[in-house]
């Protein structure tokens, strides 16, 4: 049993850093072409697939997570690189409801009001899509340095 929750949790743990790593690249990729009906369609896109991906991913990551360390013994705050997983976990997530969620949804706004290509202000979404973009790399990275914890498991 410990072994098919282990799998379960690294399974939410793909599903969850690759939904994160694919809309960073979808965004940059769609903000080269500067047309906000793009990048209103990439923007929709990658909420949804923080709905269908993400948000299941922390659920289960922590479901699984907790689960398998029961299964084997691990005392979840008494092991030093679970507890530190756990809170860059919560970082992670703190980062994403107060910062990545909302910025999101205005950058999808901000191009779905564009009338025009020509009349759009890609420097204006661009300010806006900076600070999404460096929230969505601290939101990566944080639960990133959680799985170099969870693999190499050091003493801490």
């Amino acid at each position: 049993m410990y072994l098919w929750l282990k799998l379960a949790h690294l399974v939410f743990v793909i599903l969850f850093l690759g939904n994160i790593i694919t809309g960073l690249f979808w965004h940059a990729h769609a903000a080269r072409t500067r047309d906000p009906r793009l990048l209103a369609f990439t923007m929709d896109g990658i909420i949804r697939s923080d709905r269908l991906f993400t948000l299941p991913g922390v659920a289960g990551i922590i479901l699984a997570g907790v689960a398998s360390a029961m299964k084997g013994g691990l005392p979840i705050f008494g092991t030093g690189w679970i507890l530190w997983t756990l809170i860059l976990f919560g970082v992670s997530g703190l980062v994403f409801v107060t910062r990545v969620a909302p910025l999101q949804q205005r950058l999808k706004i901000f191009a779905s009001a564009a009338e025009s290509p020509a009349g759009f202000d890609f420097a204006g979404y661009q300010r806006i899509a900076r600070t999404w973009e460096m929230g969505g790399t601290l939101a990566l990275v944080t639960p990133l340095a959680g799985l170099v914890l969870m693999v190499l498991k050091p003493a801490l």
